[in-house]
């Protein structure tokens, strides 16, 4: 018998903070964290089109091509969690597929993110939840253990920790450690009004491009050059 290790679940965020999260896109939350947190690799599902997402991390490590301590955390959800499983950025053996998205779905489960395989991508697509993996794999996993719950895991070089503010979107996933929730949060609105101000100024043909030659030494070339 296998054994899973598991963890004290980590702290439930502020809800009106997962309504800010979810207005600000993860490339502002990334840049609001000096442009690291974000986890590398995993994008939707092909064919997925879903809302950006918010929530706490549910977090799990398994054994690369191994699902049976997702099955428990599935068993240990929390309405609007974001499950995020290390599976090593294993891609030879998907972890998860269509019957388990379906599950995740009756347990409240806001997203899914996998650093490794999925399968069934046609059907977790059509969900109604948002799904990011690493890569697609037919084969399907093996059920023999061991791993953690609500442990640290590393996913796509980022540490997360259960809890921490998971947000996900076209451009992929972003972890918000959940004691700067707040900080990187109001940095993003204040960069978002930034932006919204530049996309005005562009439409006015009123944008100022000065900064790039102020930032560069530019020589010119003169001549044809070599033959």
């Amino acid at each position: 018998m296998s054994t899973c290790r598991r963890h004290p679940a980590g702290p439930r965020p502020d809800p009106g903070l997962l309504v800010r999260c979810r207005d600000l896109p993860t490339s502002i939350l990334s840049d609001s964290m000096e442009r690291v947190g974000g986890v590398r690799g995993v994008h939707w599902v092909p064919g997925g089109r879903w809302p950006r997402v918010a929530g706490p991390a549910l977090t799990v490590r398994t054994r690369p091509g191994d699902n049976l301590v997702i099955h428990r955390a599935l068993d240990l959800a929390e309405p609007g969690d974001v499950l995020v499983v290390d599976g090593g950025g294993f891609l030879e053996r998907a972890v998860l597929g269509e019957i388990m998205g379906r599950y995740a779905v009756t347990r409240g489960i806001a997203a899914i993110v996998v650093d490794g395989a999925v399968r069934d991508a046609e059907g977790l697509a059509a969900g109604p939840i948002p799904v990011f993996a690493a890569g697609i794999n037919h084969l399907g996993p093996y059920k023999d253990g061991p791993g953690e719950v609500h442990g640290p895991v590393q996913a796509g070089g980022s540490v997360v920790r259960s809890g921490d503010l998971v947000v996900g979107d076209a451009d992929g996933v972003v972890v918000v450690p959940h004691e700067r929730g707040s900080e990187v949060v109001g940095r993003g609105e204040q960069r978002l009004r930034a932006e919204e101000e530049q996309f005005a100024e562009i439409a006015a043909g009123t944008f100022d491009r000065s900064w790039v030659l102020e930032t560069l030494t530019e020589e010119l070339v003169t001549g044809d050059g070599p033959r």
